[in-house]
């Protein structure tokens, strides 16, 4: 799934009061110094990357931002459908690990699994 930069710029769907715009991110921090912010500089396919070397790259971006916390408070509290934000991986409005892969997990994930419910 890719997210436009532009769709999340829709006027007025923040407005309420109840979630954190990508403005209130941004522009808190002065507006002259907000365009050399790491995602600003990066190329934005990068921060919903399919690939485990993308996500690792861009969680290392938000590494020195100085908005990390501010921008993964926002990301939650609009429930972004992915991407990595503020440092974290982020699907489905909630943080994840890592992605799960397309298909049927390997052979040694199963028989993990399947140890652990005879177990209990």
């Amino acid at each position: 799934m890719t997210v436009l930069f532009s769709e999340l710029q829709v006027p007025g769907w923040a407005d309420n009061g109840e979630k954190i715009g990508l403005k209130d991110v941004t522009f808190t921090y002065d507006n002259a110094k907000a365009f050399t912010l790491p995602c600003h500089l990066a190329d934005p396919e990068l921060f919903y990357s399919e690939t485990d070397q993308g996500v690792l790259e861009a969680k290392a971006l938000c590494g020195t931002c100085p908005v990390r916390n501010k921008c993964l408070d926002g990301a939650l509290s609009r429930q972004e459908p992915c991407g990595v934000w503020g440092g974290q991986l982020i699907e489905d409005g909630v943080i994840i690990e890592r992605k799960r892969r397309a298909g049927r997990p390997p052979r040694q994930v199963i028989a993990a699994a399947r140890l652990i419910e005879s177990q209990m």
